[in-house]
């Protein structure tokens, strides 16, 4: 009786183990089937140059970058040198000197909780030139600017590749001139990062081709989605209209590679909400598809005086086009 009981026993456990087993299986299994891919969503910045209208006609303070950017729900600030340098730009800091502005905008992004991340730096000179005194001019004159940057707590300062027309002769000198500025600003724990800004900087295969050879970890992109105008009429690098312009969804996949920031430009929306000239879906489509995680900044670069309504619209289509784009 006893040998019985204890076979009765051992029968009884192993059918509820096996019991408990299949259900949390079946359990387990409902759980994966029932799993959702969560949406995608970057951490947003502001673009100083959506405020430039407003700053160059005087009645925005560059200086309250910080506070506007906080009040518009932004987490990062992307500055733009010559919207404190530019003889065109008044303001009640403009001749306390760089040092003293850089002291004030530390003070305030600290302030307001802020991460400074580019100085986007524009006017001190071209790097893809034959000529190499020019370009080491340029070189040396953006070292402030990394200065600037590693004081600022930015991980980034972006330049410029205008130069010459001949694709050769661009790649070759805009190699060296990036590996020279990069040089410095790896001593200062800074990044050099290029954005397609007109000329051949605009054609994506010519630009990766460029990092590739520059080769450094420091050195890297700040694709745009609007900047994609290789050629324009009567060789302008601005103003004028565009005559020739590369693929933006090719070129943002060929230099997304080597990205530390993306620059989600705008210009005009629909009564649905959508760019009328950038399809953002497509463009977060192939961002979500890559290993970038960082920043996405907004850049609103339209007609309109005031600027505000064009950031609000741009920050809300770049927030459902991450989402809907997986």
């Amino acid at each position: 009786m006893k040998n019985i009981f204890i076979l009765l026993l051992s029968l009884t456990t192993l059918i509820a183990c096996k019991n408990g087993k299949e259900e949390s299986t079946e359990t387990q299994d409902t759980a994966i089937t029932t799993d959702t891919v969560p949406a995608k969503s970057y951490k947003l910045s502001l673009a100083q140059w959506s405020l430039n209208k407003p700053i160059f006609a005087g009645t925005t303070d560059p200086m309250d970058f910080a506070k506007m950017a906080k009040e518009l729900g932004f987490e990062g600030l992307e500055y733009v040198s010559q919207l404190y340098t530019n003889e065109a730009v008044s303001f009640s800091m403009k001749d306390a000197g760089l040092q003293t502005i850089l002291d004030s905008l530390k003070a305030r992004s600290n302030q307001y909780g802020m991460q400074n991340l580019i100085i986007m730096v524009d006017g001190e000179g071209d790097f893809s030139f034959n000529d190499e005194k020019v370009t080491a001019q340029a070189v040396e004159n953006h070292k402030k600017w990394v200065d600037a940057a590693q004081y600022l707590g930015c991980h980034s300062i972006r330049v410029n590749l205008f130069g010459e027309s001949d694709p050769e002769a661009w790649v070759k000198n805009s190699v060296r001139s990036l590996k020279a500025i990069c040089e410095y600003a790896a001593t200062k724990n800074v990044n050099v990062i290029v954005e397609n800004h007109g000329g051949l900087s605009s054609n994506g295969q010519l630009l990766a081709r460029v990092m590739k050879e520059v080769n450094m970890p420091n050195c890297g992109t700040l694709p745009d989605f609007g900047n994609f105008c290789v050629k324009r009429e009567g060789g302008a690098r601005w103003g004028a209209p565009c005559v020739e312009e590369y693929d933006r969804y090719k070129g943002t996949e060929e230099i997304l590679p080597w990205a530390k920031g993306v620059s989600a430009k705008s210009y005009a929306f629909d009564a649905e909400g959508n760019e009328t000239t950038v399809d953002y879906y497509k463009l977060f489509e192939i961002i979500n598809n890559s290993n970038f995680d960082g920043f996405v900044g907004i850049e609103f670069e339209g007609p309109e005086e005031d600027p505000m309504a064009g950031i609000k619209a741009t920050k809300a289509l770049v927030e459902k086009a991450a989402a809907q784009s997986n």
